[in-house]
């Protein structure tokens, strides 16, 4: 599947829906092994399933886990005109250079579970458009933001975390969690940055609007994703997108980076089978949206600063269960006795 693109978003759709799943044969074989490791059965919990669900994407009934990727998108938002952010549009820029400069947290945990790195500052000078007037995006626009994520993706990574920064991006992923799975905008907006109760309900009505503007992404997650989301969303998505179909297990950061997730996900079914959620957010709606797409939370650590943060700490418990699955002895090569 390597080297394989698209130029429109049919194109994109038709890889998403061609890509294939888990290799059942891996899948059978790490299950195998689980079963004869020196320990009760089940006695690791979520860590076997984790390594089972790893083994069948990696396809090796003994996988390893030796070269993670984190890659930080950062985009802007013409609805920060509205205010619905604490911080200025200018942070994004700022926030890009600290991330560059290895000063940021996502920098520290990348660095602690040994994973590579990148960042991709999306047209930082050209927000999109505020989308309570219409759609955020072009096609050929949000093409361009899925296809950075595509590109993004390193083919000889063995797992993936997408991170984001992009002031006003909650407001995004709370007009995209509306728009696909309905309730009221005061279900999905939340504080984001810090804002206010004034700046909370200012918040609400824009996702409102967002909404009435753009009534074709109502349960269309590739419009969603157009007319609502924004660079940085698109890019996420596009590399998550990217990791299916190079069978790369991916785990989930927090509310915006599930919300991109979710566009795929109701866009073809299957599209997150080979994603893990990492932790669930402090940002209220992050847990409902894990709710609707069906995915448990690895961590739970009152977390809402993005960047791939959330995700890039779940990293050291996904090795933690290759690592028991694939280096364990089992009870033949101990020498113990099963029972």
């Amino acid at each position: 599947m390597t080297g394989q693109s698209f130029s429109t978003l049919v194109e994109f759709q038709a890889l998403l829906a061609e890509a294939a799943g888990p290799d059942t044969a891996a899948k059978a074989a790490a299950e195998e092994r689980n079963g004869q490791l020196t320990k009760p059965p089940g006695a690791l919990g979520t860590l076997e399933d984790l390594a089972i669900w790893f083994a069948s994407w990696q396809g090796n009934g003994r996988p390893s886990l030796e070269n993670p990727q984190v890659i930080v998108f950062a985009g802007n938002h013409g609805v920060t005109a509205r205010g619905v952010s604490a911080f200025p549009a200018e942070v994004t820029e700022q926030m890009v250079l600290n991330f560059q400069h290895g000063g940021a947290a996502i920098n520290q945990l990348s660095k602690a579970f040994g994973a590579k790195m990148d960042v991709h500052a999306l047209s930082l000078d050209r927000p999109t458009a505020d989308f309570t007037q219409g759609p955020a995006m072009s096609e050929d626009e949000v093409v361009a933001a899925l296809l950075t994520g595509w590109n993004a993706v390193d083919p000889s990574a063995d797992l993936l975390v997408t991170g984001e920064m992009g002031i006003g991006n909650t407001t995004s992923a709370a007009a995209i969690a509306h728009a696909l799975f309905g309730g009221e905008a005061a279900d999905w907006a939340g504080r984001g940055t810090g804002v206010d109760d004034a700046g909370l309900a200012l918040k609400t009505q824009v996702v409102t609007e967002g909404l009435l503007a753009n009534p074709g992404a109502k349960g269309d997650g590739i419009e969603a994703l157009r007319c609502l989301g924004g660079r940085e969303l698109a890019a996420m998505a596009g590399a998550i997108a990217r990791a299916r179909v190079e069978s790369i297990p991916v785990i989930l950061d927090g509310f915006i980076c599930t919300a991109a997730a979710a566009c795929l996900a109701q866009a073809q079914a299957g599209a997150l089978d080979h994603t893990v959620a990492g932790h669930v957010s402090a940002e209220a709606a992050h847990a409902r949206v894990l709710q609707e797409l069906g995915k448990e939370p690895l961590l739970s650590m009152g977390m809402r600063l993005g960047e791939g943060s959330g995700a890039a700490l779940a990293i050291g418990i996904l090795k933690g269960a290759v690592a028991c699955h694939s280096g364990m002895a089992t009870f033949a090569e101990a020498g113990v006795s099963d029972g």
